[in-house]
């Protein structure tokens, strides 16, 4: 992937209420699911004109259950580029009848959308977002954030019921990051592929965007060369000058890992797909703050680890003595985990109270993040699971 170059901020956009909207969802062997997520779509406060599924190298009855619901099935055709090579298959016809204020959402197969996702999307689209104040930041904020126009909206993603503990933990830890996206004034740092609402124009910049060769990632819309394609278009997007934005009406309800082993390559694959990101853009205005964060990641390891080897330390030693002081920063922590878990329901707050379940969950995370690192300077071959 080449370094990107620097881009020429587009023109500001003004919305337009009567864009229509067209749903697409790449689905490989979604049978039991893709029904569920075409009623969500049907049941919006705001519904797409229409719905696409693109059925992937399937192996069920996805496009027959997709047919069965209402939906426009694509098939995809000698696609080895999985969820990305089947979206750019769709997309290039699909962007033809479009103009360049209609929308595009992009969604997964196994996400079902909040009645009043794309009424908010859409509102956001056209300069109308609930709770901001003015733009994000100025070119030159604290976050790296752009001040030009909203080039796409990105879901808030929640955990589906179940998964006993693991499922919990996630639930958790969605919840946390829906509250730091509203603490950020709803500024995306990732678009989700759970569902994203993308303009037209926008991906059209993009694809042109790779052929000039001012972004890296291949020839057409989403990258075909990064593990995590909705990360990538996140960085290409706003590298574009666009803003990237998560309303607080655009809830997703997505499924969760049910045992470690899919959870581990889940995670894997999301966070060397965000390392491998960063490696191709470089130190750019727009990875500035990506790159501090995963710097901020690298140290909460060392951290977390010093601090169990001092307490296993202590431990072999004997019955430890504490101090008042230490005891009320310990309570201090377990009460910033319990409160920021409230949304997740009374439950998850009590297991967040126990910490120590926490703390080998963030434990399991770091390890992540080290395999992830470790692959990617050595350069490791990219394998990819489905989960």
């Amino acid at each position: 992937m080449r370094r990107p170059r620097a881009v020429p901020r587009p023109r500001q956009r003004t919305g337009n209420p009567a864009a229509r909207v067209v749903a697409l969802i790449p689905a490989h062997d979604e049978a039991g699911r893709i029904a569920a997520a075409i009623a969500a779509l049907r049941g919006q406060l705001r519904p797409p004109e229409r719905i696409v599924v693109v059925a992937d190298n399937c192996t069920d009855g996805t496009a027959e259950a997709a047919r069965a619901a209402g939906a426009t099935v694509l098939e995809s055709r000698d696609n080895r580029h999985r969820k990305a090579g089947a979206l750019n298959q769709a997309l290039d016809p699909l962007l033809v009848g479009l103009d360049p204020d209609d929308l595009v959402l992009v969604q997964d197969a196994d996400t079902t959308l909040w009645p009043g996702f794309l009424a908010s999307a859409v509102a956001a689209m056209n300069g109308t977002v609930e709770g901001t104040v003015g733009a994000v930041d100025g070119p030159e904020g604290t976050d790296g954030a752009m001040d030009g126009p909203v080039g796409a909206v990105g879901g808030i993603f929640y955990g589906e019921p179940g998964g006993g503990l693991l499922g919990a933990l996630q639930r958790i830890e969605f919840h946390r990051y829906a509250r730091e996206i509203a603490r950020r004034n709803h500024r995306a740092d990732v678009l989700t592929g759970t569902a994203t609402l993308f303009r037209a124009a926008t991906l059209r910049e993009v694809r042109q965007a790779r052929l000039d060769g001012l972004i890296g990632g291949g020839s057409s819309y989403y990258s075909l060369a990064s593990l995590t394609e909705d990360d990538e278009i996140t960085k290409a997007v706003r590298t574009l000058g666009y803003r990237t934005l998560s309303p607080p009406g655009c809830g997703v309800v997505t499924e969760v890992m049910t045992n470690l082993p899919a959870l581990w390559h889940q995670r894997l694959r999301w966070q060397r797909g965000a390392l491998e990101n960063l490696r191709d853009y470089g130190w750019t205005p727009v990875t500035a703050p990506y790159l501090r964060r995963q710097a901020f990641m690298g140290l909460s390891v060392v951290f977390l680890a010093l601090y169990l080897v001092f307490t296993g330390w202590m431990l072999a030693r004997g019955r430890p003595r504490f101090s008042r002081f230490w005891l009320a920063v310990g309570l201090l922590f377990v009460l910033e985990k319990v409160v920021t878990a409230r949304r997740a329901g009374w439950r998850c707050q009590l297991l967040a109270a126990t910490l120590g379940i926490e703390l080998a969950y963030d434990a399991f995370q770091h390890a992540v993040y080290l395999r992830a690192l470790w692959d990617t300077l050595r350069r490791g071959e990219q394998q990819w699971r489905a989960t």
